[in-house]
């Protein structure tokens, strides 16, 4: 069984305003295709570890393992290329660049990674959006499309280097039900057909008990996984 993501004995404290210790002794694994979601109270570590996990915070003891190979104590520069190539990530705020057509925005984690051309990226935004039903919104600035509209292209958008894990911090937190759903479906779709494995943090139980397993988080412990 191939494990996509391994995390061993994690704990990070915040230093200030005084010593806090947020997480402790976090050991579980993500498997190849394994659509995990991650839910606790607020104040109860899920997001600090969200941050830890895909490697924007690197302030820890323990050990990380992305597709078999340890990125703890990497480089921010060799990290910043390991998170573009292999992790896609949706939050709660979709973070589109208004100005910008939906089209660019979607390409644009792919001109950084500059793995392609221009053309083969814009190429493949396409066929993102289309897989995601909203293919005909690509010309269209972000700022005139709707909620939903816009969490989808934010999806494509995390999509666009075809990571081996997707993660999301309360990708349905801003949506009404009809568009949450959606979201849960697009993401049981990209795990059945691509073998995608997504890692969710949610509050929404009727979300998390759709998904492969539910790992429960409590002042800063994993209590189940």
């Amino acid at each position: 069984m191939k494990y996509v993501l391994e995390a061993r004995h994690i704990d990070k404290h915040f230093k200030k305003p005084v010593d806090f210790h947020v997480l402790k002794d976090i050991s579980f694994t993500v498997r190849q295709g394994e659509f995990a979601t991650v839910m606790g109270k607020s104040g109860s570590g899920k997001s600090t570890l969200l941050y830890i996990l895909s490697t924007m915070d690197t302030d820890y003891t323990g050990e990380l393992y992305l597709n078999g190979g340890l990125v703890t104590g990497k480089s921010h520069q060799i990290l910043s290329r390991i998170r573009n190539e292999h992790i896609g990530f949706v939050f709660q705020f979709h973070y589109l660049l208004s100005e910008f057509s939906v089209l660019e925005n979607v390409m644009l984690p792919g001109k950084k990674l500059g793995a392609r051309t221009e053309e083969q990226i814009e190429r493949d935004a396409r066929e993102k959006l289309e897989m995601l039903n909203i293919g005909y919104l690509a010309e269209k600035r972000a700022s005139r499309i709707s909620g939903g509209e816009k969490q989808r292209v934010a999806i494509a958008r995390a999509l666009i280097n075809n990571p081996t894990i997707l993660m999301g911090d309360e990708p349905t937190g801003n949506l009404d039900s009809y568009n949450a759903e959606n979201v849960l479906q697009i993401f049981t779709r990209l795990k059945e057909e691509q073998g995608l494995s997504l890692l969710v943090v949610t509050h929404d139980l009727d979300f998390a008990q759709r998904t492969d397993r539910i790992i429960e988080m409590e002042d800063g412990r994993i209590i189940k996984s």
